[in-house]
């Protein structure tokens, strides 16, 4: 009996996000309201996340607003942004670091194999390092156990499926 198997991340495509900053930029570049003002969109550290620079808070969430739309164009997870961290507010200008949520830790990966093993007792789950492998004899299992990871909302980081066997 063959046994399939796949992976469970978390993590962005960085060329993907590339092009969504891009977007993003162009569109903050050419809009009417944001003329005159210091409406901005810059890398953080190494694309680790993206800072956003504004007139205000309000300003702040039309930018991210507009990022959120490229993200979900481009098929992108909008949880892959962590915008917990508070905006600056200084000379007239506001500043907010949004970093990019990326890797499971242990809590994450228990969290997903206990739920997976719950709903799904023939399946086999494995932590292996920032990855969770899933391991079936059936591959309407595996697909079952996608789709209830894709459809559950109350998980706040990004998932992708990797290394289908």
């Amino acid at each position: 009996m063959a046994n399939f198997s796949f992976d469970i991340v978390s993590e962005y495509d960085k060329a993907e996000m590339n092009n969504v900053f891009d977007q993003s930029q162009r569109e903050i570049d050419n809009r009417y309201d944001f003329k005159g003002t210091p409406a901005a969109l810059d890398w953080l550290d190494d694309k680790k996340g993206i800072k956003v620079t504004g007139s205000g808070e309000w300003q702040i969430d039309a930018i991210l607003d507009i990022y959120r739309k490229k993200l979900s164009t481009r098929g992108i997870s909008q949880k892959v942004l962590d915008t917990s961290k508070e905006a600056i507010e200084s000379n007239l200008k506001t500043v907010k670091d949004v970093l990019f949520k990326a890797g499971l830790d242990q809590d994450k990966s228990k969290t997903l194999t206990k739920l997976i093993r719950d709903t799904y007792p023939k399946v086999k789950t494995q932590i292996q390092g920032d990855a969770v492998r899933v391991m079936s004899s059936s591959k309407d299992d595996l697909q079952a156990v996608m789709q209830l990871l894709k459809l559950r909302d109350d998980l706040d980081f990004p998932l992708s499926f990797t290394n289908y066997r």
